[in-house]
């Protein structure tokens, strides 16, 4: 059965936003089930790209995940936010880039990169096929598993959001060799990791051009997020692969979702949407494009953009 999914709106500072947070947890009624003394917050660093662009969660809906996380449980418990290596970026540079290194440092949480954790090798059978992912164990033992995507566009999978964030969780850095098969690999890491609350950072999202959306979503369910999320940017959720097969999976269902506060119908105007099939083939052409400009200077094109490719052939 599906959750219920706060949508609330918010203006740009960081005590509009951790307003917002806290509104849309009072509207899914969010509750921890047992006693917090550790959490782990997977952010969305998919590349060195600033959050104003869309692409990167906003370090100010950070700051106010982890004051509503010692609001409800005291200053005292161990907050990382974390994210692993990608094939064309490496999370210790990510950090400190984008601005994480300071809000640590502010804040008084760590940083910590999942590629350097201890990985546990598990395996999972998703539509017929035997997936084996290496697992970090500090997102197995947290007693709260926080996950903050962005609210995006991407030409493998169509929309991208809470279910697609789990998969940035896989320890090993070369996540290219999911690509031919990464509906069933986002489905299959989800089999594993269940994030306990997700909070989606729609400051700016992200369609065919960036938006000031200036939304928070939030549910415990990320199936319910992604089912949502996709009606916002335009697109029949029962027609988004990687959605279908997780229903067949069992992973979700949209049976019993429901929407508290902000109108979908008013916020799914204001996303700037993009054509399915136009937005896999500007994809294709901007990543040849950069292939050929990596093959002169010996520069990396970022993952995002490789999986465009690589996962519709």
């Amino acid at each position: 059965m599906g959750s219920v999914v706060g949508l609330v709106r918010t203006q740009s500072s960081e005590e509009q936003i951790r307003d917002a947070i806290s509104k849309a947890l009072e509207l899914i009624d969010f509750n921890a089930k047992n006693s917090v003394n550790s959490v782990a917050v997977k952010v969305n660093l998919c590349y060195y790209w600033h959050a104003a662009t869309g692409y990167t969660t906003d370090p100010r809906v950070v700051a106010g995940v982890i004051d509503m996380l010692r609001e409800r449980y005291g200053k005292d418990i161990g907050i990382k936010i974390v994210e692993a290596d990608a094939t064309a970026m490496k999370t210790n540079h990510v950090f400190l880039m984008l601005g994480y290194e300071k809000l640590a440092n502010e804040k008084k949480i760590e940083l910590f990169n999942l590629s350097h954790d201890n990985l546990d090798e598990k395996r999972v059978n998703v539509n017929g096929r035997e997936i084996m992912f290496k697992i970090p164990k500090s997102l197995l033992e947290a007693d709260l598993f926080v996950n903050v995507p962005k609210l995006k566009l991407m030409g493998a999978t169509i929309i991208t959001c809470a279910l697609k964030n789990v998969f940035g969780c896989i320890g090993s850095p070369r996540k290219i060799v999911y690509h031919h098969f990464l509906n069933e690999a986002i489905v299959g890491i989800n089999k594993i990791l269940h994030p306990h609350l997700t909070i989606v950072d729609g400051l700016t999202a992200l369609g065919r051009s960036p938006v000031r959306l200036g939304l928070i979503m939030a549910s415990c369910d990320p199936f319910s997020i992604d089912w949502v999320a996709s009606k916002i940017m335009g697109y029949d959720p029962s027609r988004i692969d990687y959605l279908k097969l997780a229903r067949k999976e069992g992973i979700g269902s949209p049976n019993g979702i429901k929407i508290l506060g902000e109108d979908l119908e008013k916020l799914r105007k204001m996303f700037p949407h993009a054509n399915a099939f136009g937005l896999k083939w500007s994809n294709k052409i901007l990543l040849r494009l950069l292939k050929f400009y990596s093959a002169i200077v010996g520069d990396t094109v970022p993952p995002e953009l490789e999986e465009n490719i690589n996962a519709s052939h």
